[in-house]
C-alpha cells in the first residue's frame, strides 16, 4: 500500500468534505485528489527522480506530498532555514530533481546542477491545469515515499528514508478511516520537513479531519488562528507550548474548540504541563513520543494517564507526568544493556522497537537489525506498570566517575525552582571525574545565587548529580523544531576560558 491511496480512498467516500484550509473556501477531498493527479502528471514528465519541497507550509504541501506517491517518485521536504550556503548543499544532494520552491526563496537556491526549479506559484498552474487533470497515470509501483533530513547537529545532516510501507502502517494502525466528525480541524505549526507536519498530513487526510496550516509559527498567531478556525486538534513541541500558555494566560483566552492537543519532538517540562493542564483543564493532552526513523508516533501518554496523574497523591502515579505513556500496541518495545541484552523494569539502557512502521534507515546505511529491531540512540526505562521514560539522547548521558546520569532529572529539579524559566545541564570533560556536571540557567524574577540552586539539588537528589560549573543566559539555543542544541553549549563551554574557570 502506498501514501497516494490514503487520499483516494478518502475522496471516494467523501467527495465534498473539506479538508485543507478554511472551513468557509477551503479544498474538498475531491479537488485535493484532482491537484494532486495533476501534479503527479507533470512529475512523470520531468526528468528528476526526487520531488523537493522547499517552502512554507501551505494548502499545496500536502498536493506535493500525494502527487510524489502517485508517480512512484521521493518526497523530500528541506529545512529552508539553513544558511544559503548549507540549504544548496543539502539542494544539491538531492539531484536528479524537481524542486518546488516558494518563490521568494528561488534566488538561493538558483543553479544548483541537476535540480529543476519550479516556483509555488507556476506549481499552483500545474494543479489547476485542466489537460493533466485529464491525463492517466501510469502504473508506479514505489517504495520510497518521504526523505527525512535530520537537523545535522552532530554532523552533516542525514537522509531517512521512510518508505511507503512504513507510513501508511503507522496510519491505518492508529487513525480510524474518516472517523472525524466534518466540523473538527487540526492545526498544524510544526514545518513541512519535521516527521511530524508529514504524519499529520496523511492522518488527517486518512481520518477526514480538515487541516489548516500555519505558514510560520507564533504564539499570538497560533492562538489567533485557533480562535478563527475553531480549531479543534492541535500539535506542538514543548518549547511552543510554553509559550502559547503565556498568550492565553495574558489574554484570558479559553480556547473553547480545542478538544485535544499533543506534544512531543522534545523533553516537555513537567512544569509546563502542569501549567497547561490548570489553564486548559477542558482540553485532551497526549504525549506522543516517535522519532523520524518510526514513521512518528511509538508511544503515548494519553489523555486519562495525565488527568489520573495529575491528581494523584501517589509519587509513582504522579510521576507519570515525566512519562511517555505506553507503547502503542502494534509495536514491540524492549530496554536493552550495552551487549543487547533486554533489561527487567526500572533499569535505564538504550530504547529498542520493532514493527512495520519502523524503517530504521538511512540513505546512507541501514541501522535496523537483520531481526526488525531498531536501537534508537534513546535512553529510558519502563515501569512497573509499562509507562516508558525517555531520559534522552544516550550521547547526552554524564559520565561522571562511572556513574551515569540523565542531564533531564537534573533538568527537571531545577525547573522546579521559583527562579528558574529554563534551563540545560551537560557534562564538560574534566580530567579526574572523566565528566563534570555543568548547569546553563535562564533565570526568571530575579537571579538565584549558585549557592542557592546547588542546595536546591542537593536537597533533592545524590549531591554527585549537583552541578559544579554554572552559567546564566538570557536564551537556550533550541532548532526551530524544540531540540535543545547541546552540542553547541557544550563547545561553548568547554572553551578554554570557561574549562579552566
Amino acid at each position: 500500500m502506498h501514501t497516494a491511496l490514503l487520499l483516494e480512498m478518502a475522496s471516494d467516500a467523501a467527495p465534498d468534505r473539506i479538508i485543507l484550509g478554511e472551513l468557509s473556501n477551503g479544498v474538498s477531498l475531491a479537488e485535493a485528489q484532482a491537484r494532486a493527479k495533476a501534479a503527479a502528471a507533470w512529475f512523470g514528465k520531468q526528468s528528476g527522480e526526487t520531488v523537493v519541497f522547499l517552502g512554507l507550509n501551505s494548502p499545496y504541501l500536502p498536493v506535493a506530498v500525494f502527487a510524489s506517491g502517485l508517480i512512484g517518485k521521493p518526497f523530500a521536504p528541506i529545512n529552508y532555514r539553513l544558511s544559503d550556503e548549507d540549504l544548496r548543499k543539502l539542494v544539491a544532494r538531492t539531484a536528479p530533481s524537481v524542486a518546488i520552491v516558494d518563490d521568494d526563496m528561488l534566488a538561493r537556491v538558483q543553479g544548483v546542477e541537476g535540480v529543476q526549479l519550479v516556483a509555488t506559484s507556476e506549481f499552483k498552474k500545474v494543479c489547476d491545469d485542466p489537460a493533466l487533470r485529464a491525463e492517466e497515470l501510469p502504473f508506479a509501483d514505489p517504495d520510497i515515499g518521504v526523505l527525512l533530513f535530520t537537523s545535522g547537529t552532530t554532523g552533516e545532516p542525514k537522509a531517512a528514508v521512510l518508505r511507503h510501507r512504513n507510513l501508511t502502517s503507522y496510519v491505518i494502525s492508529t487513525v480510524e478511516f474518516l472517523a472525524s466528525d466534518d466540523s473538527e480541524a487540526a492545526l498544524v505549526s510544526v514545518p513541512p520537513y519535521h516527521i511530524a507536519g508529514i504524519s499529520a498530513i496523511l492522518t488527517g487526510i486518512y481520518g477526514g479531519r480538515r487541516i489548516v496550516h500555519m505558514p510560520a509559527f507564533t504564539p499570538e498567531g497560533w492562538v489567533d488562528l485557533a480562535s478563527k478556525e475553531k480549531i479543534s486538534h492541535a500539535m506542538v513541541v514543548p518549547t511552543m507550548l510554553g509559550r502559547i500558555l503565556d498568550v492565553v494566560e495574558s489574554r484570558g483566552e479559553k480556547l473553547a474548540h480545542l478538544k485535544a492537543l499533543s506534544y512531543g519532538g522534545g523533553r516537555m517540562p513537567q512544569v509546563t504541563i502542569e501549567r497547561a493542564l490548570k489553564l486548559l483543564p477542558h482540553v485532551d493532552f497526549v504525549n506522543a513520543y516517535g522519532l523520524t526513523e518510526t514513521s512518528s508516533t511509538i508511544a503515548v501518554l494519553g489523555p486519562e494517564d495525565h488527568r489520573i496523574a495529575i491528581a494523584a497523591s501517589d509519587a509513582n502515579v504522579r510521576r507519570r507526568l515525566g512519562s511517555v505513556g505506553k507503547p502503542l500496541p502494534t509495536l514491540e518495545l524492549e530496554i536493552r544493556g550495552p551487549n543487547g541484552e533486554v533489561l527487567p523494569a526500572g533499569v535505564s539502557g538504550e530504547i529498542y522497537v520493532r514493527g512495520e512502521q519502523v524503517s530504521g534507515e538511512y540513505l546512507s546505511k541501514k541501522v535496523i537489525r537483520d531481526d526488525g529491531w531498531f536501537p534508537t540512540n534513546d535512553g529510558g526505562w519502563i515501569d512497573e506498570d509499562g509507562y516508558l521514560y525517555v531520559e534522552g539522547r544516550l550521547d547526552d548521558v554524564i559520565v561522571r566517575g562511572g556513574e551515569n546520569m540523565s542531564p533531564g532529572e537534573i533538568e527537571d529539579v531545577l525547573r522546579a525552582h521559583p527562579n528558574v524559566a529554563d534551563v540545560a545541564v551537560l557534562g564538560i570533560p574534566d580530567n579526574e571525574w572523566g565528566e563534570k556536571v555543568a548547569a546553563v540557567i535562564v533565570a526568571k524574577n530575579g537571579q538565584p545565587t549558585t549557592d542557592e540552586l546547588a542546595a536546591w539539588v542537593k536537597a533533592r537528589l545524590r549531591s554527585s548529580k549537583t552541578p559544579e560549573i554554572w552559567e546564566f543566559r538570557e536564551l537556550l539555543p533550541y532548532n526551530d523544531t524544540g531540540k535543545l542544541l547541546r552540542r553547541v553549549l557544550k563547545t561553548e563551554l568547554t572553551k578554554p576560558a570557561l574549562a579552566s574557570a
